[in-house]
């Protein structure tokens, strides 16, 4: 998932995130991608709920209003990939 992310024009951090662990409403200033490597994460955005798992990914607009929780008693570990700002050439 790291290599396609990458591919695509994304940096991408790894992170693990402890059972419980909440992400309030919140955007961010640039496209972005979550991909989890392993856990289940749930994801509220625009009104909808997604539960990613294993191998799940999810795109999340610059700007979106988004929340983020850990479900259940295993970590996640999570790909958070943001993309890389384009070069204009002049």
């Amino acid at each position: 998932m790291r290599k396609k992310l990458e591919w695509e024009g994304y940096s991408v951090s790894r992170y693990v995130y402890l059972p419980r662990t909440i992400f309030p409403e919140h955007t961010h200033s640039m496209d972005k991608k979550d991909a989890v490597v392993s856990g289940k994460f749930k994801i509220e955005t625009g009104g909808e709920v997604f539960l990613l798992e294993a191998g799940d990914m999810i795109a999340v607009p610059a700007g979106t209003l988004h929340n983020a929780k850990v479900i259940g008693s295993q970590p996640v570990i999570s790909l958070d990939a943001t993309q890389r700002e384009s070069k204009l050439l002049r």
